[in-house]
C-alpha cells in the first residue's frame, strides 16, 4: 500500500509533537484545555535552530533542516536577518497552509568572537549524519513520486525523529557555560542540536469560544497555573500578535571537567502562542504568514538560562 506525502508529513509531525509535549507540559495542557472546550489544537509554527560551521558529515547550518523539509514539498518563503545576535533564518511554508510553518535560524558562528568559534566547532567537527542510506533513498523516492510503501514508512519516520535530536555527542560543561555568557542561543544549540525549539499554537483555528483571542488565551492559561511571558508581542489587530509560556527546564547531560557524565539545569523550551491578522495581497484580505524581526528577536531570549 502507498502512503501519500501529506500523511507521511503528518506522522512525522505527530511524532514531534508527542515527544514535545512530554518534555513541555504546558503544551500538553494546553491541548487539554482547548480540546475540553471542543476547540481545535492547530499549530502555525516549529522552530529549529542550526549553527552555520562545519558539522561533519551532516549539512550545516538551515541546511541540516532544509534538504528534509524539501523532500516533504515544504519552500522557502521570507529572509531574516538578526545582525546583533548574528543569527540568519528562513520560513518555509507548505502549499496544504493547515501545516504549520518551519522557521528555521542559524547562527553565524564565523562572526563570533575566536575563542567562541573554537570551542562550538571542536564540538561539531566530527558530527555524524544520522540518516541511513535507505532513509536518504526514501527521501528522494518521495521527492519524486509524493508517495512511499507502507513498510518504508515507519522506518523513515523513526529515522527523522531520531534525526531532528542532538547530533553530536555531549558538550563539556564549561563550554556550555562560558558560551552562554557570549550567547544563550549557542548554548542552547550545543546541548539541543537539531532538537525542535518550539512549537505555537495558531490561535485563528482554536475555536473556543471563552477564548477568542491571543489575550483571553493567555488569561486562561496563565489561571491555570501555567507562568507566562509578561507580555504580549504586538499590538491588538496588528498582522501578528505572539506570546508563549516560560521555558521549562530539564536536567541535561554534559562532560564535567574530569571528563565523567553529570547532569545540571538547563533550558529547553517554551510554548508560543500566535494570533495572526490579515493583510491585503492581489485585492484579497489574507492572514499574513510571514514574522517581525523585533518580535522575534523577544522571543529568542524566552530559553535564556541564567
Amino acid at each position: 500500500m502507498k502512503v501519500t506525502i501529506k500523511e507521511i508529513l503528518r506522522r512525522l509531525l505527530d511524532a514531534l509533537w508527542q515527544q514535545y509535549i512530554q518534555r513541555v507540559p504546558y503544551a500538553k495542557t494546553y491541548a487539554e484545555m482547548v480540546e475540553s472546550k471542543g476547540g481545535k489544537v492547530v499549530n502555525d509554527h516549529i522552530a529549529f535552530r542550526t549553527f552555520n560551521t562545519v558539522t561533519g558529515k551532516q549539512p550545516h547550518g538551515i541546511g541540516a533542516i532544509w534538504h528534509i523539509l524539501d523532500a516533504l514539498k515544504y519552500k522557502p518563503v521570507s529572509n531574516y536577518t538578526f545582525t546583533e545576535k548574528k543569527l540568519h533564518a528562513i520560513h518555509f511554508e507548505h502549499p496544504d497552509p493547515l501545516f504549520p510553518k518551519i522557521f528555521v535560524s542559524q547562527l553565524e558562528v564565523g562572526e563570533l568572537p575566536r575563542w567562541a568559534q573554537d570551542l562550538i566547532n571542536e564540538h561539531v567537527k566530527n558530527t555524524h549524519y544520522l540518516l541511513s542510506e535507505i532513509a536518504c533513498l526514501d527521501l528522494l523516492e518521495l521527492h519524486k513520486n509524493e508517495e512511499l510503501d507502507e513498510s518504508a514508512v515507519k522506518n523513515l519516520i523513526r529515522e527523522l525523529t531520531r534525526y531532528l535530536a542532538r547530533p553530536w555527542g555531549i558538550p563539556k560543561q564549561e563550554s556550555v557555560e562560558k558560551l552562554n555568557e557570549l550567547s544563550q542561543y549557542a548554548a542552547w544549540t550545543l546541548l539541543h542540536g537539531n532538537s525542535v525549539n518550539h512549537f505555537t499554537a495558531f490561535i485563528n483555528y482554536q475555536d473556543v469560544k471563552e477564548w477568542p483571542d491571543l489575550q483571553t488565551t493567555c488569561n486562561a492559561l496563565a489561571a491555570a497555573g501555567i507562568p507566562m511571558k509578561d507580555r504580549i508581542e504586538g499590538e491588538k489587530g496588528s498582522k501578528l500578535q505572539q506570546s508563549s509560556t516560560q521555558a521549562v527546564t530539564e536536567m541535561v547531560d554534559v562532560l564535567k571537567p574530569d571528563g565523567t557524565k553529570g547532569q545540571i539545569p538547563w533550558s529547553y523550551a517554551y510554548y508560543e502562542l500566535a494570533e495572526r491578522g490579515y493583510i491585503e495581497k492581489d485585492g484579497e484580505q489574507v492572514l499574513f504568514s510571514g514574522f517581525l524581526g523585533e518580535q522575534a528577536t523577544h522571543l529568542f531570549e524566552m530559553t535564556k538560562t541564567h
